[in-house]
């Protein structure tokens, strides 16, 4: 009986150690939180505000001057 549990805990700890897929889990977070920050970013510049101070900043980089 005792033979059968160490088999249990050796298997566990075979799976536990095996990092296999760990990479495309750390990608699969790394863009999912680049999703958020994006859609927050979009969240913020649709802002009446925001909108006319980018324009307003687009607008004097491209004016000439005399």
């Amino acid at each position: 009986m005792r033979l059968g549990r160490l088999d249990r805990l050796r298997s566990v700890r075979r799976a536990l150690a095996d990092e296999s897929g760990s990479a495309t889990a750390e990608y699969a977070v790394a863009t999912m939180a680049a999703v958020g920050f994006a859609g927050l970013l979009v969240l913020i510049l649709r802002g009446d505000e925001v909108r006319g101070i980018l324009t307003d900043l687009v607008r004097r980089a491209l004016t000439v001057t005399d």
